[in-house]
């Protein structure tokens, strides 16, 4: 039994290959949405009301495909062997894995909701986004530091 469930934790490769995928097509994603930004830029020369909005939109494209290659990466390193990798791309733990997600969530809400303040309908609704977002960085950030005390 003790063999078996020692093995088991190998079952962990279908998620890391599957998160590796995942970041692959994002950062696909994102390298072809920086493409379409430049073309704009440039046919534009830079007079494109909406260049901001894009550009934060390339930014969340990465962040996500960072968060997916993270996340790899680290149960990998979690459940199967350590990798020579740098701290910043590997969490050691759950809590650090926890952690990190929480921080990159936080960035790309922060993100959307930058993308949203440019978009500007409604004043109302964008201070309810924006409260919704602090609410919610706000108990992340508190989880995290409730749990780093533990």
């Amino acid at each position: 039994m003790t063999n078996l469930l020692s093995q088991a934790r190998y079952i962990t490769i279908i998620g890391v290959l599957s998160l590796l995928l995942a970041s692959v097509a994002a950062f696909g994603w994102g390298a072809l949405k920086a493409i379409k930004v430049i073309a704009v830029i440039i046919t534009t020369y830079g007079q494109d009301s909406h260049i901001a909005i894009y550009l934060v939109e390339v930014v969340d494209v990465m962040l996500i495909a960072t968060v997916l290659l993270i996340s790899a990466t680290s149960i990998y390193d979690i459940f199967i062997e350590k990798l020579p990798v740098r701290d910043g791309l590997v969490a050691h733990n759950l809590y650090e894995l926890k952690s990190k997600l929480s921080s990159m969530m936080i960035l790309v809400m922060a993100a959307k909701f930058l993308e949203h303040l440019v978009e500007w309908g409604n004043a109302m609704d964008t201070l309810l986004y924006g409260l919704a977002v602090a609410a919610v960085s706000a108990t992340l950030i508190a989880l995290s530091y409730v749990s780093s005390k533990e």
